[in-house]
């Protein structure tokens, strides 16, 4: 079991405004994007055939060449979104060599077991193929993936990336109009637009932090043009000032902070083809926040969530573990676009956070998990409905969404272990939780598993109890008080009250005395032995 811990804080903000544009507007951002589209397409070429030989020589040599066709801080930047591309494509050759060694090895592991024998986790043996003919698909497919693996790991020791700017699945399309539903002229629009480059990175000490795409305080914009596009200026220094205004809704205050303060901010212009906007993004460094100790954020207790493929499942725990008010489930719909989806999974969020910040809770405990082999039929066996649920939990989008409001909000995200919460959480909590007018579901029980784990209690709501002539050795009962707290092991203190109004406070027998719990050879009272009275009828 690995040991729950804090999730670090985003280190990056971006935002996001709408740019209302003219016409003219519209058709100088889209020439001047279509030209430096085609200068950052070239550069990365360049840079591809360069490979693992690449270095700062040549890459001031792409630079200096850039810079006399637009300007310095635009070959900066395209020269800089090139390395980036480039880096990108290699962490994907790297995770594609991954995941294909693993998919050879578990094949190879039960091409090698007989057929229809079954798994043996103890012996790490995995189980065998049920027919001759599944068993006989199954080498033929090993071989497709190890001349996969041998393709990519002769590009990874090139240095070969294959890049496709504007993307792989819009290119793809081109081919199948009809099935995408577009003309040729509507997927020309898009894939234009998908090839423009308007960015700029930021300069602290500059004017309103960048002297490419400059945004003033009051929303004003204007670019620095190219010098082959010179003549489209309409301000002085070779700029173009944008009739439309720029404001920013969220973190409005943060950002015109830094404008103020000439700090750096990046920005990005980009076309909506589909719903024919342009928007303009936002985006800087700031100083990460400190993780907050462990047993800081779980101090007040934990809401703890079960992440599942339609709902988030959340319940509240005391810093004891037990299950304070009721279960909360919040539900999103995954179907749909993907703003939809972002939208659902934003909504989400949002409740959950409202919900933890009324509770008082200063920590949401959520499963550490990773299906990036959700599909994977070696693993999951012929349960098609079963993979494809899995495939479609939102994880890494999720837990980067999660992170990124839960910073907003000062609430701090545990991450723990997923084994077998929703297993332990089902078996120990569910059937006791259950009453006539409440009923606990499977995902409940995990929420408690996962809350209890973050918090350090064990799952179960008790542990084994001590043998009854040896108590005191075995040692406590229950699992609710943490190891090192005080007095866990004394009795419970006399609370005179109504129930005791009998006896004042402070008198009576001594309710701390525990030796006369099933002991022989002990007085159950601290004086001394009387013989009694002879009866009558004696």
């Amino acid at each position: 079991m690995a040991s729950p811990f804090v999730v670090p804080g985003p280190a990056g903000v971006a935002i996001r405004g709408r740019l209302r544009v003219s016409q003219a507007d519209a058709a100088v951002l889209a020439e001047v994007g279509v030209f430096l589209g085609s200068l950052a397409a070239g550069d990365l070429a360049v840079r591809s055939r360069h490979g693992l030989e690449h270095g700062s020589d040549t890459w001031a040599v792409r630079k200096r060449e850039l810079t006399g066709l637009c300007s310095a801080r635009w070959a900066g930047s395209i020269t800089k979104a090139t390395h980036d591309q480039w880096a990108l494509a290699r962490r994907g050759q790297a995770a594609e060599m991954a995941w294909l060694r693993g998919q050879i090895a578990r094949i190879e592991a039960r091409l090698a077991r007989p057929l229809g024998a079954k798994a043996d986790r103890r012996a790490g043996l995995a189980r065998g193929y049920g027919s001759r003919s599944e068993w006989h698909a199954k080498s033929r497919r090993l071989h497709a993936l190890r001349a996969r693996l041998a393709g990519v790991e002769a590009d990874w020791a090139a240095g070969r990336v294959r890049v496709v700017r504007g993307g792989k699945k819009l290119a793809h399309q081109r081919h199948h109009l009809d099935a995408a539903g577009l003309s040729r002229d509507a997927w020309r629009e898009r894939w234009r637009a998908a090839r423009m480059f308007l960015a700029a990175d930021g300069e602290s000490g500059k004017r309103f932090g960048n002297e490419t795409l400059r945004v003033t305080d009051t929303g004003q914009l204007s670019l620095k043009l190219p010098a082959a596009l010179a003549h489209l200026a309409n301000a002085p220094h070779g700029r173009y000032l944008l009739d439309a205004t720029v404001q920013f809704t969220h973190r409005g205050a943060e950002w015109l902070d830094r404008i103020t303060n000439n700090r750096a901010v990046a920005y990005r212009i980009h076309h909506d083809v589909t719903r024919g906007r342009w928007y303009v993004t936002a985006s800087w460094h700031r100083t990460p926040a400190p993780v907050l100790p462990l047993e800081a954020a779980l101090a007040r207790g934990v809401v703890a969530v079960d992440m599942n493929d339609d709902h988030l499942a959340a319940w509240r725990l005391d810093k004891h573990g037990n299950p304070v008010g009721e279960p909360r489930r919040y539900f999103y719909d995954l179907t749909g676009s993907t703003q939809h989806r972002d939208a659902q999974i934003r909504h989400a969020l949002t409740r959950l956070l409202h919900h933890t910040r009324a509770t008082g809770a200063a920590a949401i405990a959520i499963e550490d998990l990773d299906f990036t082999d959700g599909r994977c039929r070696e693993k999951h066996g012929r349960n098609k409905r079963f993979r494809r649920l899995i495939s479609r939990f939102p994880t890494a989008k999720l837990r980067a969404r999660l992170v990124a409001m839960a910073a907003e909000q000062d609430i701090a995200i545990v991450a723990v272990d997923p084994a077998y919460t929703s297993r332990w959480g089902a078996q120990h909590w569910q059937k006791p939780l259950t009453s006539s007018n409440r009923q606990v579901s499977r995902h409940d029980a995990a929420c408690i598993a996962i809350g209890r784990r973050a918090l350090g209690h064990p799952i179960r709501r008790r542990t084994t109890p001590p043998p009854h002539d040896r108590s005191d050795r075995a040692g406590h009962r229950t699992a609710q008080a943490r190891p090192e707290t005080r007095e866990r092991e004394e009795p419970r203190p006399r609370i005179p009250g109504p129930r005791t109004r009998c006896v004042p406070p402070g008198r009576g027998a001594n309710a701390g005395d525990q030796r006369a719990q099933h002991r022989s050879e002990h007085a159950t009272e601290q004086r001394s032995w009387m013989q009694d009275a002879l009866p009558l009828s004696l």
